[in-house]
């Protein structure tokens, strides 16, 4: 059972330190250092609301046609690309719309792959025997990942600067993207006792 609890926790570790809800619970401060107003940063966060909504509803046609392995690797490499490209207009000082766009990239991107798939991973990976358990334990490892990703974006903000911290969860989601490809199975078109089997051995 060891192998099939560690990849739950670990996917839903990575769901939260991959560095997304730095930009939802920290939105004011990620808008300001791009240049935005008061006004502006409402606004913005309203796009990016509205942006995370259509993507999640995308995921939903998604997951069964495409698959859960694929669309969780999609995920973990686009968000790696996209915060070299946010960490480089901060360093660069770029602000407005360029800002802008990249982060609703990395929002539709993190909508579209690791926010609703994960959930369905790890409610899919574990067996019955243990699957009330497993989850409960996966579900406490995501928030208390989410808890240190929050307090310490802060810090790293303040050490390393804006670019130095995404370019810092940019090599997170590539770590990422090589545990999801070389550890995490395809659960598509499975059953529970196929995925069970194939898992536990």
């Amino acid at each position: 059972m060891r192998k099939v609890l560690t990849i739950g926790i670990a996917l839903a570790v990575f769901q939260q330190w991959c560095g997304i809800n730095v930009i939802f619970n920290y939105a004011q401060e990620v808008f300001s250092e791009a240049g935005y107003s008061v006004s502006d940063i409402l606004m913005n966060i309203v796009i990016t609301g509205v942006i995370n909504v259509l993507f999640t509803i995308l995921a939903i046609f998604l997951v069964d046609r495409i698959g859960r392995r694929l669309l969780l690797c999609i995920g973990a490499a686009g968000l790696s690309i996209i915060y070299l490209l946010m960490g480089g207009a901060y360093y660069f000082d770029l602000s407005g719309i360029v800002l802008l766009i990249i982060v609703i990239l990395a929002i539709g991107c993190y909508a579209m792959t690791l926010a609703p798939i994960t959930w369905v991973i790890i409610s899919e990976i574990f067996p019955n025997i243990l699957r009330g358990m497993a989850m409960s334990i996966s579900t406490f490892m995501l928030w208390t990942a989410s808890f240190i990703l929050t307090y310490t974006f802060p810090l790293l903000n303040t050490s390393l600067g804006a670019s130095g911290t995404f370019w810092t969860y940019g090599v997170i989601c590539l770590l990422g993207f090589l545990f999801i490809y070389n550890y995490v199975p395809e659960t598509k078109n499975k059953t529970l006792e196929d995925i069970e089997k194939e898992l536990i051995k």
